[in-house]
């Protein structure tokens, strides 16, 4: 039997029991729309938290002192950052590269003290893109320089301290010999993210006054945050730049420097992934039941076939053909029933407000948002066509086995 003939012939017997093909084909399609819908749920919001998380940290690669991770002392430096973001400009995928001093500090007023975590920055150098908070300010602007002593204030921070725009504030830290150090800031603005974290523990300095108070040299600094336009490439971004680097100083990706944040979402994806495999599972049973009780209602058929000269074989790939249309088919259906609540939730989103509130929640210091918005990786759809293809398939092996082992003489005096 010519391949062209089988297919056409695959193609019939799969609807000589309309009904049954349909159920089929349908339970396919949902399934696959379930599981591209978790996926790219899983693919936005994870890569949302991902980069909002290098923007309130450091970066998705980090460039620090090897012992800084364990003990974030500001002893603990990186000298030559300003040729490390150099070379680390020149990295394919690199988008943008800032230097930074991050720290722990002791903010005071006349009356009042909080403990805080400072960011010193170059704002000429930072926006919205490096720095979370650097849209979310309620009231104020930044600091308009390096230097200088304006200090920006979470806003529950600043509601602590009893402080507003343009009062002074000191802040008090430890230098790299172990000497209480101070310095004077003038309020210059307040940012309120609506994460508690944010908003209630962190500040902003100029980078310069900080080296200087800190008795740091010009290109000293704790870290180098390095951000990459496809946070999954932070591995190989952080290995080729961690080869260039001294001994001392190392390149961590995302997913080292903020394990916290890492361990929640590889818990949530092996959550998710027992979903898919569990659909899968049921979706493969579904399309084993139907071949198997076409196969089963056929059984004379195919001992009429082999009378009259077909092999095993010919049987064989014949059953086989028409699992391979069932599952051809049924992504043709799946992806039409997909694409429109696909397209839907990409725009607008899924209101999860009643679930997590509607400021959101915070994991591990990062915002999640009430809003869950739907984008796959292109990698990861084409992934669950060819698995859908593949169980597909792996469920006709059974039948078609069963098929090609008939006896022609027993089977063909079957009513």
């Amino acid at each position: 039997m010519g391949f062209p003939q089988m297919l056409r012939m695959a193609w019939r017997n799969l609807w000589r029991n309309g009904r049954r093909t349909m159920l089929t084909l349908a339970s396919i399609a949902f399934g696959l729309l379930l599981a591209i819908l978790l996926t790219a749920m899983q693919d936005r919001n994870w890569a949302d938290m991902i980069d909002l998380a290098a923007r309130l940290g450091g970066g998705h690669v980090t460039v620090e002192h090897a012992g800084f991770l364990d003990a974030p002392t500001l002893d603990k430096t990186v000298r030559g950052s300003d040729a490390i973001a150099e070379r680390a400009r020149a990295e394919p995928g690199v988008t943008r590269v800032v230097v930074r001093i991050v720290g722990q500090t002791l903010l005071s007023t006349a009356t009042k003290s909080r403990g805080a975590r400072f960011v010193g920055i170059d704002p000429t150098r930072e926006d919205s893109t490096t720095l979370a908070v650097a849209n979310a300010f309620s009231e104020g602007a930044m600091f308009p320089s390096a230097e200088g002593e304006g200090i920006v204030l979470g806003s529950r921070l600043a509601e602590n301290l009893g402080v507003t725009l343009g009062k002074k504030v000191v802040y008090n830290m430890t230098d790299r010999n172990g000497e209480l150090v101070a310095g004077l800031a003038r309020v210059s603005g307040i940012v309120h993210t609506g994460s508690p974290g944010v908003d209630g523990g962190m500040c902003l300095l100029p980078l310069n006054t900080l080296r200087k108070i800190l008795g740091y040299a010009p290109d000293e600094a704790t870290q180098v945050a390095v951000f990459i336009s496809d946070q999954r490439r932070s591995d190989e971004v952080a290995a080729r730049l961690g080869a260039t680097l001294d001994s001392g100083t190392v390149a961590l990706p995302w997913h080292e420097s903020q394990p916290e944040l890492a361990g929640f979402i590889a818990m949530k994806v092996g959550g998710a992934n027992f979903m898919k495999i569990l659909i899968a599972v049921l979706i493969a049973a579904g399309i084993f039941n139907t071949l198997f009780v076409s196969v089963t209602e056929r059984m004379r058929e195919f001992g009429i076939m082999l009378a009259i000269g077909y092999s095993p074989g010919d049987i064989r790939a014949l059953v086989m053909m028409e699992s391979l249309w069932m599952g051809l088919v049924g992504l043709v259906v799946g992806f039409l029933l997909t694409v429109g609540p696909y397209m839907y939730l990409h725009a607008h989103g899924l209101d999860m407000s009643a679930m997590v509130g509607k400021g959101g929640t915070e994991v591990a210091g990062v915002g999640v948002s009430s809003i869950f918005k739907v984008e796959i990786f292109p990698g990861n759809a084409v992934l669950i066509a060819v698995a859908a293809l593949v169980a597909t398939l792996a469920a006709g092996v059974y039948p078609a086995w069963r098929a090609g082992r008939v006896a022609p003489v027993e089977t063909i005096r079957l009513v």
